[in-house]
């Protein structure tokens, strides 16, 4: 009898907990048993893993061999423990040295050859195999991803005999080594390209300035659409540890992550079709959705009443606690979903209501239940309800080239109040928690009568009031003030026009 222990991943959510493969060998008929809750492709892998070995010329072991994946009660899924499974069947059959294997970690898929194929979710499992300060041997193709952590030793194979013959001292692998130039740049559309729209333009300033949750209301065709993919090109870049958590999210996604995208500010913008599961995650094992794919980036939602009542609804505890929890029976996961939500809507449904030219015939019951489709809970976390009006042809049939601010210009007025709200509270403003507004949201005595008065008058709720002394502490800073005056209140205010009822006839 003779018993190997090699360790490997599981993917749990965003992390990837331990996972110790005991291979154990023992007389008896041949029987080749995988337990410690499998799911299919890991039952699959005897079969790869036997073709594997034969057609790299080793021994199949003739009698018993249990696998167990410890912890038991951990589900195990994908072909990630093929790799790990035929080594501890050859250090327990004596064909592999067993002295180095405790200072490494083994993650990869085996094709019937005894190639290496990559698998999904290894950024999560160099994390943690630095922090358990081993060494991870992976697959050639994943050799790019992995390296992105900094500090980790990495080593790359392309088939089940180089990783023997390494751990034999017989043959060297190479290192996961990220390119200096791995930084990647890309073209996102300038904000120069729109036209007028001065209020909307305004809006999406200080929304990136803030990183506020922003909805345009207008007519079909009046940029709304236009203003919000050019969000991207004016906020600051990822840090390093934001893009590792973005990089890791999509590693574990059904796409993959792709290293192209790296440092790249995610730009999520789905189909009014999509469902709660796709938008929030789930799935078996649960997968992450489009809120978690938009983390530390922008979700853009358009024609947001079309969307699903319950969908719309799914978005109010993230947009607060900046996470998901999807529950199922066997096991619980969790999500980040700290994203900057962008949404846009006509504000009824031929799309013209309170137009001048006098375009819309929707009833006043119709405007309602159009509307209706938006709960006020909802709309209250978002912090800015702005108007997209349509534009006048002699403003579309002018020669603006180069008149409109470019979005490098924007972008260094956003870089400059990014910074303040960074030395003053390390976060964003809209990012403040209720009992920090005190210390870093202090209006005068003017701005606060104004804003009382306001609350009062509407009828606005708390959630309301501390949204607007967030968005004016970002008008504040957008001009450089230390204190929040009662001009920046009163733009504030301004943003709010589905508080007023504006289309409610």
């Amino acid at each position: 009898m003779s018993l190997a222990i090699i360790y490997s991943r599981a993917n749990t959510g965003i992390s990837a907990p331990l996972v110790m493969v005991e291979a154990h060998l023992s007389r008896g008929l041949p029987k080749f048993n995988i337990v410690g809750l499998p799911e299919a492709a890991v039952k699959e892998s005897k079969d790869r893993v036997r073709s594997a070995l034969l057609n790299s010329r080793f021994a199949f072991p003739k009698g018993r061999i249990t696998i167990n994946l410890a912890p038991a009660d951990l589900p195990k899924e994908g072909g990630r423990f093929d790799l790990p499974i035929a080594l501890g069947i050859l250090a327990a059959s004596g064909q592999l040295p067993k002295n180095k294997l405790p200072m490494y970690e083994f993650a990869g898929e085996l094709a019937l050859s005894g190639e290496l194929r990559g698998v999904r979710g290894v950024l999560p499992i160099v994390l943690g195999a630095k922090q358990a300060a081993r060494s991870l041997v992976v697959p050639t193709a994943n050799a790019a991803e992995a390296a992105l952590v900094k500090q980790a030793t990495v080593y790359a194979a392309a088939h089940l005999l180089e990783v023997c013959a390494y751990l034999k001292n017989e043959a060297e692998l190479s290192i996961c080594q990220r390119a200096d130039n791995a930084v990647t740049t890309t073209c996102r559309p300038d904000l120069q390209d729109v036209r007028g729209q001065p209020l909307a333009r305004r809006a999406l300033e200080i929304a990136a300035a803030g990183k506020h949750s922003l909805l345009f209301i207008g007519p079909p065709g009046t940029g709304k659409t236009m203003l919000a993919s050019r969000l991207p090109s004016i906020l600051p870049p990822l840090e390093e540890a934001e893009a590792l958590e973005v990089a890791a999210i999509a590693s574990i996604s059904n796409n993959g992550f792709d290293c192209a995208n790296w440092q790249i500010l995610p730009f999520r913008a789905p189909h009014h079709t999509t469902s709660g599961a796709a938008l929030v995650g789930g799935g078996r094992p649960p997968k992450p959705g489009e809120i978690s794919l938009a983390h530390q980036g922008v979700l853009f939602l358009d024609e947001l009443p079309e969307f699903g009542r319950h969908v719309l609804e799914s978005l109010r505890e993230p947009l607060e606690s900046g996470a998901v929890t999807i529950s199922r029976v066997a096991h619980q996961v969790v999500f980040p979903a700290r994203f900057q939500l962008i949404t846009a809507m006509n504000p009824c449904p031929c799309g013209f209501a309170g137009s001048p030219t006098g375009q819309c015939h929707c009833t006043d019951e119709q405007v309602r239940r159009y509307l209706a489709k938006l709960s006020g809970p909802l709309l209250d976390r978002i912090d800015m309800h702005v108007d997209v009006p349509a534009l006048a042809p002699n403003v579309l049939a002018r020669a603006t080239q180069g008149q409109e601010e470019s979005s490098e210009i924007v972008r260094k007025r956003v870089l400059q109040a990014r910074h303040l709200q960074w030395v003053r509270a390390q976060k964003c403003n809209a990012e403040l928690a209720v009992g920090e507004l005190d210390q870093h949201c202090q209006l005068q005595a003017d701005a606060e009568a104004l804003l009382t008065q306001v609350m009062q008058k509407f009828n606005l709720s708390a959630r309301v009031y501390h949204r607007i002394m967030k968005l004016a502490r970002t008008i504040a800073d957008l001009s450089q003030s230390a204190w929040i005056e009662s001009p920046h209140v009163s733009e504030a205010l301004a943003y709010r026009c589905l508080d007023r009822a504006k289309y409610m006839i």
